[in-house]
């Protein structure tokens, strides 16, 4: 990753980038289009290019067909992306399946800096000693394994944790069966895409402060990484976070339900200035989930 800087990585960083990065385990939802939306305002209005990336990291979770019906959504809502899976672009693949070979890279990049170690905890072992999290963010692991030896006996596959410090916990890199992890992946494609502004929900906030440590720690200067801005969460009519499962959160029951399109994005567009949270229209509700 330290060779990021390349020429055509400089060109993309001469204009402002966004991008909206769902992942493909159910339907676009309103949150999703709502977040869809903002980026592809704010690449609009600096005259920059809307991306597309397609999160589809952990194969388990991947619903046959989702990613597909995400771009169809998305195009019927006209936010298809400048870049993406279906319009390509300079950075592709926009598939985060296809990208392995850079996460693993960039985990080599961390490992030589001494900024990784091996973890062979359980989820009941870390449970029973770590922090108590606050309200949307993982329990903080206690460094149990940070000075080990890494030669020991393996008690299971080990995962790969990041060596944090005062501003950041040790969290996973490379889960033990091998999978990237979000943060690693998220963190290596943005630096990569040249993204300047990524806009999500409220809940993925206190991911930041790891996502910024791993660019920094591949060689970004601040003035190379995104900045962010998180939009509150959407609420169902009794102001509880909307689910998949929610009715009237998908978009394409929406779409199937006779809204239009034009009507979606009107609903959506005063939440994207992210001074109050976007409620779901009664009407709306009674499409189903």
């Amino acid at each position: 990753m330290r060779g990021f800087r390349t020429e055509e990585w400089s060109r993309l960083r001469r204009t402002t980038r966004t991008r909206f990065a769902p992942s493909p385990t159910g339907d676009l939802h309103v949150g999703g289009a709502l977040c869809a939306l903002a980026s592809h305002a704010i690449a609009r209005a600096d005259g920059g290019t809307f991306v597309v990336r397609m999160e589809d990291l952990d194969p388990p979770r991947v619903v046959a067909g989702s990613a597909e019906r995400i771009l169809d959504d998305l195009a019927w809502l006209g936010l298809e992306g400048d870049e993406g899976p279906r319009a390509g672009g300079p950075c592709a693949p926009y598939v985060q399946s296809a990208r392995f070979s850079l996460y693993a890279g960039a985990l080599a990049e961390l490992e030589a800096a001494g900024l990784t170690y091996l973890c062979d905890c359980s989820r009941a072992e870390i449970s029973r000693v770590a922090s108590a999290p606050h309200e949307g963010e993982d329990a903080v692991y206690p460094g149990t394994c940070r000075a080990a030896d890494p030669s020991r006996a393996m008690r299971r596959p080990p995962a790969v944790r990041f060596r944090g410090g005062a501003d950041v916990d040790d969290f996973v890199l490379r889960r033990g069966d091998g999978v990237f992890s979000y943060q690693l992946a998220v963190s290596v494609d943005d630096l990569a895409m040249a993204i300047a502004c990524v806009v999500r929900g409220a809940d993925l906030a206190p991911s930041t402060p790891r996502q910024l440590a791993i660019m920094r720690a591949l060689g970004a200067r601040e003035d190379e990484v995104p900045r962010y801005v998180h939009l509150p969460l959407v609420r169902d009519a009794r102001g509880e976070r909307i689910s998949k499962r929610t009715a009237g959160a998908r978009v394409r029951a929406l779409r199937e339900g006779g809204v239009s399109a034009r009507e979606v994005l009107d609903a959506l567009e005063p939440a994207t200035r992210g001074e109050a949270p976007f409620v779901i229209p009664a009407g709306w509700s009674a499409l189903g989930a």
